[in-house]
């Protein structure tokens, strides 16, 4: 079992099938549709409780001399039948529909729960395991409220009505079968806990598994490149044997518990039906009460043996309820003020960083950012410079407030950002990131990614700003053409163009440049920065970068060094200044090597 597989087991197995409880609200809002489903429901177990009846009159009126009468039962036997068979399409209509429904509020609710979590969030959850939960468990959910909780619930109306009816037909064979009930109960509720903990068990490690296939995917030109497919099929074949291994164990013990009670509920009626037999050849009842007592206990008998089957699956389904609510429940280090304060109106861009210290969730005892103070004016464009781990992007993390700094504060315009919404702040702010994300989607959609409702002219403007209309014109379909999943169809230079466009769209009044002209040849980066020099006369402008050559014509250069701001200033003055930046200077203009890349 996963490490943390077992401490949710260890955890949570207190808990039962009151988990489910959780799916209510979900539920709720389709009050109309469940009790219709109920009222079905109800009106075919009535139906199937009635049939018995309508066949033991048949028996019994074989050896009447009407004809008419005998054809009056068969007619009302053919009749409680279609009865029944228009109930049950009913009734399965309702409860799948309503299933369908529920789960698609689910995923959504989690996918929206999700989507909103901070970066900090995903350092402790993989995100392959999100998305089982999404998948897998939300299965498990559709199975129980579009099938299992519809079966559990006809099934204990006909066990209880099936039972009250034995006994109106015959005391004394109904008082032999209940003496059955506890041998069957027993099997049941022990060999169920099990169920439950092996059921948990086999979910954590299908979502092991989702995670490790999505973990090597995502990365598998890296995988190949590097020859890693063997060990990538290794570390997958053991979580999903493992898998599997939990799967099979759940498995046999739902065959030996319903071995168990299947071969004691139908012995039981053996053993009564031989009783019963007797009993007719003494006349003390009649042929049709014993079959339709026989039949009466065979649905008892098939109620339980179901109830056995939909216990398993409730369990199942409890389990995945638990992980779901998690996700629904899970809490976020970043979160929105209950009364946010608006920005001003429009966005000037004053960013102000006052005495910010920064770990990381998963490096606590690394600080990386230590005590910084940084003012960039309205209009003004900043490069962030030193060696990698400085603490450059962090400072664009912390703007966008991926994270919220330990100590100090961080203000646009004045306005604290923990004191207003992020969706209101981000709105004011572009990102071109180091490593670009391009969506598996056509290349005018991606661009537009920036501001959805820009028109077709304003999409091609922003590319041709970035140096991007080009290429994209030379595409197979041009601007309509479909790049693959994580734009795998082009080059690095290419998706940061991309990116580099969908920053321009967007319009906003702070630009963030995360070494925005890396993955470009010299041709491209002269034609971008230009777009991004023009761009930025107008925009306050923070640029991270290592390539010093794109930044001398920023308004004040900012070094970092190991989470501290050591020295600022322009790119001259910083030369003449000697230190950190000026050694940087020297090994990349005078010996052309790039030692802070």
């Amino acid at each position: 079992m996963p490490p943390r597989a077992k401490a949710e087991e260890d955890r949570e197995k207190s808990k039962r099938i009151g988990a489910l409880a959780a799916l209510w609200p979900f539920v709720a809002p389709y009050r109309a549709m469940l009790a219709a489903a109920l009222t079905t429901l109800v009106l075919t177990a009535c139906v199937s409780l009635v049939l018995p009846m309508a066949v033991r009159r048949v028996v019994d009126g074989f050896e009447t001399e009407e004809a008419a009468l005998l054809d009056s039962y068969f007619a009302a036997a053919l009749g409680v039948a279609a009865l029944l068979a228009l109930g049950t399409a009913l009734r399965y209509y309702l409860v799948t529909r309503l299933g369908e429904r529920v789960v698609a509020d689910i995923r959504t609710a989690v996918f929206d729960r999700m989507v909103g979590m901070s970066p900090a969030f995903y350092e402790r959850v993989m995100t392959g395991e999100v998305l089982s939960r999404i998948t897998t468990d939300t299965t498990l959910i559709l199975s129980v409220i579009g099938s299992s909780v519809s079966v559990a619930l006809r099934n204990v109306l006909i066990l209880m009505g099936g039972l009250a009816l034995m006994l109106a037909t015959s005391g004394k064979l109904s008082g032999l079968v209940l003496l059955l009930v506890p041998a069957v109960i027993v099997p049941i509720v022990l060999l169920g806990r099990r169920l439950r903990r092996l059921s948990r068990e086999n979910q954590d490690w299908i979502a092991a598994s989702s995670g490790n296939a999505s973990e090597a995917l995502l990365s598998v030109q890296t995988v190949q490149a590097f020859t890693h497919e063997e060990q990538s099929r290794r570390t997958f074949w053991d979580v999903t044997e493992k898998s599997y291994i939990a799967a099979q164990k759940r498995v046999g013990t739902r065959a030996v518990m319903t071995v168990i009670v299947i071969f004691l509920v139908f012995a039981g009626i053996v053993g009564v039906l031989w009783i019963g037999a007797r009993d007719v050849r003494a006349d003390v009842m009649s042929v049709g009460e014993l079959v339709q007592f026989v039949i009466y206990s065979v649905m008892v008998a098939g109620a339980v043996g179901a109830m056995t089957e939909v216990w398993g699956e409730l369990q199942r389904a409890a389990g995945a309820t638990e992980r779901l609510v998690e996700l629904l429940h899970a809490q976020d280090a970043v979160t929105d003020p209950a009364q946010p304060r608006p920005l001003a109106n429009p966005v000037r861009g004053d960013i102000r960083f006052e005495d910010v210290t920064f770990h990381y969730p998963s490096r606590p005892e690394t600080a990386a950012l230590n005590g910084i103070s940084l003012h960039v004016r309205p209009g003004e464009t900043v490069a962030l410079v030193g060696p990698s781990g400085a603490g450059k992007t962090t400072i664009i993390q912390l703007l966008l407030r991926f994270y919220d700094p330990q100590a100090g504060r961080i203000l646009l315009d004045g306005v604290d950002l923990r004191d207003t919404t992020r969706a209101t702040f981000r709105h004011h702010i572009a990102l071109v990131p180091q490593d670009p994300v391009i969506f598996a989607a056509t290349a005018r959609e991606n661009i537009r990614f920036g501001r959805p409702e820009a028109t077709d002219a304003q999409v091609e403007a922003a590319a041709r700003a970035a140096a991007a209309h080009g290429f994209l014109s030379a595409l197979p379909e041009g601007y309509e053409t479909y790049v693959g999943e994580r734009g795998i169809m082009l080059s690095g230079g290419q998706k940061q163009r991309i990116a580099i466009a969908r920053a321009i769209l967007r319009d906003a009044p702070v630009l963030l440049l995360d070494e925005a002209t890396s993955a470009l040849d010299a041709e491209s980066e002269r034609a971008v920065q230009h777009a991004v020099d023009e761009m930025a006369a107008t925009r306050t402008t923070l640029i991270v970068a290592h390539r010093l050559a794109t930044v001398k014509k920023a308004d004040r250069i900012v070094v970092f060094d190991q989470g501290r701001i050591v020295a600022e200033g322009t790119h001259e003055a910083l030369v003449a200044e000697g230190g950190l930046y000026a050694r940087l200077a020297r090994l990349q203009f005078t010996d052309g090597i790039d030692t802070a890349a």
